[in-house]
This record gives structure tokens, sequence and C-alpha cells, in this order.
């Protein structure tokens, strides 16, 4: 009897983790409860300017896998992968083609990249390379006339049902607030004096966690 081969899916999931919020644990956590394979990297954001180099972010990135992994089932694989960083989309699909050959990629974005990306670096081999993921934000409009854009360029997609807390990078950039990072992260924010933690916001945030329980 035949049987038809599945090929193993494999999320990517590239972010400026600027820095990594419990947002980006959320969608790491549910990425890996979906998938077998979930790769992620740190990158820069052409668009964006930084708080941290990109360095300093994938350690940081590296330190919220880790309290992950410790928690997730052994049946996912969730690895940092920074050798797929790349400002190009297509770049960083093609590194982890050329690693996984045989899997079936899908390249995570949030509906709010989707109006930009048929402008992206040769979007349509990018299309053409892998599955698109769509992972919904609260508060932002359905992008309905975007989808039926990338769908007639030949998009494949895949709407993610995840809840995502509704934070930001760029909230914790401009007012630092301890309950919007994954708390293995905190003590290293402090520690580095990274996007102007300091020792009081852990105390703080004890004493928050402590009243909840």
């Amino acid at each position: 009897m035949n049987t038809r081969f599945s090929p193993p899916a494999m999320a990517l999931f590239g972010t400026s983790a600027d820095p990594p919020t419990i947002g980006h644990q959320a969608i790491l956590a549910g990425l890996g409860q979906r998938y077998p394979m979930v790769a992620t990297w740190a990158s820069d954001n052409p668009l964006k300017h930084h708080g941290a180099p990109l360095a300093v972010r994938c350690q940081l990135l590296q330190v919220v896998v880790d309290g992950l992994k410790t928690r997730m089932s052994q049946m996912c694989r969730l690895e940092l992968r920074q050798d797929f960083s790349s400002r190009r989309a297509l770049d960083s699909v093609q590194a982890a083609r050329a690693c996984f050959p045989t899997a079936r990629l899908l390249f995570v974005v949030g509906v709010d990249l989707l109006p930009q990306i048929l402008n992206w670096y040769k979007a349509s081999e990018l299309l053409r390379c892998c599955c698109l993921a769509v992972i919904p934000r609260n508060n932002w409009p359905q992008q309905e006339r975007a989808l039926a854009r990338l769908q007639a360029a030949g998009a494949r997609l895949e709407a993610l049902p995840l809840r995502i807390p509704p934070v930001a990078s760029s909230q914790i950039r401009q007012r630092p607030d301890p309950a919007l990072v994954p708390k293995e992260l905190l003590p290293v924010l402090v520690s580095r004096q990274l996007y102007g933690f300091t020792a009081h916001d852990v105390q703080t945030h004890d004493a928050r966690q402590s009243r909840r329980t």
C-alpha cells in the first residue's frame, strides 16, 4: 500500500527582538505547540533604529528560547538559528532551505506586515519558496485587500490561531515595564543595563507577583 509522504513543517520566525517581549514568548510557545520544528533569530530591520546591537539582541532572544525549551514538549525542536538572520526575508528562507531541504517552510509574519510583502526583495521568489503563516494582532484591522493581492500573486497563506498579548518592543523602549518582558529575561536586562531597566524594576515586579500568589 502506498502512503503519501508529508514533509515535516518548520516555522521560521525572525524578529528584531528589541527587546524580546512576552509577545515574542507567546508566539514562540504557540508555534512550538503547532509545528514540530521552530527556528527563530534576531535580525536588523532596515526601517527601524534599534536600541541594542544585533549581537546583544541575539543573546537576549537566546535567553527566551532557553526558558521555553525547559517548559515545552520534547516533540518540538525550538532553536535559535542566528545563521538564518538577514535583512532580507528571502535570504533567511533560502538559508533554512539549505539546512532543511525536505521541510515544509512557513515564514511567520504579523498581519500588519501583509501590505508590505509584495514590495520586499524578490517577493515573487519568496512566495514560491515558502508558505506565509500569519499572526493576528489585537486592534489591527483586517487585511482583506492585502490578502487578495498576495493570493493573486501566488502566495500560500496559513492563518495562525494564536492569542498574543498586545505588546510591542517599542513600548518597552519608550517606557521600561517589567511586566512586558519574560521573567527570565528581566535580570539580564538589569545586569547589562539595557533598555532602562533597574534593580528597582525587579523588586517591584517580584512584589507584584507575590501579591498575586
